[in-house]
């Protein structure tokens, strides 16, 4: 099988990618709908991991505001006009295809789109203890207040809204 690339999502990969979520996000269900209204909302912000032939992974991102978060398996149905962030609304890989640099890949592929856009920020919620892995990717924990607590909630006990700031000189240990 060919080294794991990522390109743009497919409908055509809808299937593929909505099997991946549901496997590795059990306790997190979103309808195969919502997954694709992302895709038709921000095409360039979703991605799909591709080795050879086989779908093993994805990323879902789209323009939304700071400190707001969808509801979870909820439709967006409009990207707002002032978004200010890139909002990540899920990074999952087969468990065979982690630990390779992917994950970093497709940061870095939606950072590019970001800034190509004006966005100075990059925004997502840390589902399943994965904090470390996003600060090692450059974001920062951010403390909720009441009402981001109660959306955090839904994505479970340990789930924490993390920021990137584009603007601020990056880390040599994310060159």
């Amino acid at each position: 099988m060919s080294k794991p690339h990522w390109r743009h999502a497919r409908a055509s990969d809808l299937t593929a990618i909505s099997a991946i979520a549901q496997r590795i996000h059990p306790d997190l269900p979103e309808r195969p709908e919502v997954l694709a209204e992302k895709m038709q909302l921000c095409p360039d912000g979703c991605l799909a991991l591709a080795a050879g032939n086989e779908i093993v992974g994805y990323g879902l991102s789209h323009p939304w505001t700071q400190h707001q978060i969808p509801a979870l398996d909820g439709f967006l149905e409009q990207l707002p006009d002032d978004a200010d962030c890139l909002y990540v609304h899920d990074v999952a890989m087969l468990p065979d295809f982690r630990g390779g640099g992917a994950a970093r890949a497709y940061v870095a592929a939606i950072e590019g789109l970001a800034r190509s856009s004006g966005i100075t920020s990059l925004a997502l919620v840390s589902v399943y203890g994965t904090r470390e892995l996003w600060q090692r990717l450059g974001f920062r924990a951010v403390t909720a207040d009441a009402k981001l607590r109660r959306k955090l909630d839904s994505y479970g006990e340990r789930a924490t809204y993390m920021l990137r700031d584009l603007t601020a000189p990056r880390s040599a240990s994310l060159r």
